[in-house]
């Protein structure tokens, strides 16, 4: 785990343990729904992307912009929640890979990057600010992203392994072994969307294949298998967003979210109702803003072409 072209010491470097022990208590909510318009009905709930963007992540802060990460190259693109406006943030490159976002407080965005690569960029400018080697790029899979405490944790779809980037500053990777009920199944997808916890103490991770969630002990690695009551498994899950202890599961080929509602320690996941739309078009991941969930489309089933199309939607919760 190597860091590379680590940015010169900024703002985000000197951040306290205090700064990060209440970013910490925020984790799992969304500020955004203090911040919901009364007019968000009015807004735009389908939104174009560029031809051949091949999207994947999104992620969503406490300000009505959406950030988009591309398959193609890498590029993040960014556009307005109220009038669907967009344009590239940050720009790609041959050879780049951008997949799982998520936007911290202090205006990060941690991207995976599919190759091996963590990257931290600056939300307002596009910079890149770090980037972490976390695996070599063939035989892995770094895939999605959440944070909790005082890191960015990534998945690897490849390998039963976690990796934790510390927040708002430079410094060791945390590798994280995925023991106990985890099951790597090998040649598919595995760990995929992840979460945290609502007690804040662990980390909620799907595994696409054969379609289970895990509860995942921070301090260990180990995962207990999370027991489903009202759907036989989660197949395809992608994404995961949680409000509170109601679980949102984006199940990509399948084209729905599963709603659950968790019980308070996270070991069991009761299906209260599944959320389609005709506009789904393998959807993969999800962020909120106000009463909304809003989706990347990655088309799978499709001609991946520079000329393709893609939209993201936003579907009411």
């Amino acid at each position: 785990m190597t860091r590379i072209h680590p940015h010169p010491t900024t703002r985000r470097a000197v951040l306290g343990g205090a700064a990060l022990t209440a970013l910490a208590a925020t984790v799992g909510t969304s500020t955004a729904s203090a911040n919901t318009s009364t007019g968000q009905a009015s807004w735009p709930t389908e939104f174009a992307l560029p031809n051949g963007f091949l999207p994947e992540g999104i992620a969503i802060g406490s300000r009505p912009y959406a950030y988009v990460g591309s398959r193609a190259d890498g590029a993040v693109h960014r556009f307005d929640l109220r009038t669907g406006e967009g344009e590239i943030l940050s720009e790609g490159a041959t050879g780049l890979v951008s997949v799982g976002l998520k936007l911290d407080h202090d205006g990060l965005l941690y991207v995976a990057g599919s190759n091996g690569i963590a990257r931290v960029v600056d939300a307002r400018t596009g910079d890149v600010l770090t980037t972490y080697q976390l695996t070599p790029s063939t035989g892995h899979f770094i895939n999605d992203v959440t944070l909790l405490a005082d890191r960015a944790w990534f998945t690897d779809s490849l390998d039963a392994m976690l990796y934790g980037v510390p927040r708002g500053r430079t410094g060791q990777v945390t590798a994280l072994p995925l023991t106990g009920d985890w099951v790597q199944t090998p040649g598919v997808n595995n760990a995929n969307g992840i979460v945290g916890t609502p007690d804040g103490h662990g980390l909620i991770v799907v595994s696409s294949t054969p379609g289970k969630l895990y509860n995942v002990s921070l301090k260990s690695g180990r995962a207990t298998e999370i027991t489903l009551s009202g759907a036989a498994d989660v197949a395809n899950g992608d994404g995961l967003f949680r409000i509170g202890r109601t679980l949102y599961v984006v199940q990509n080929r399948l084209n729905r979210i599963s709603v659950f509602d968790l019980d308070a320690k996270a070991t069991t996941a009761t299906l209260r109702r599944t959320i389609t739309d005709p506009r789904f078009d393998v959807p993969t991941t999800a962020a909120r803003f106000g009463n909304r969930l809003y989706l990347v489309n990655a088309r799978f089933t499709s001609p991946q072409t520079p000329d393709t199309t893609f939209t993201a939607v936003a579907v009411s919760i």
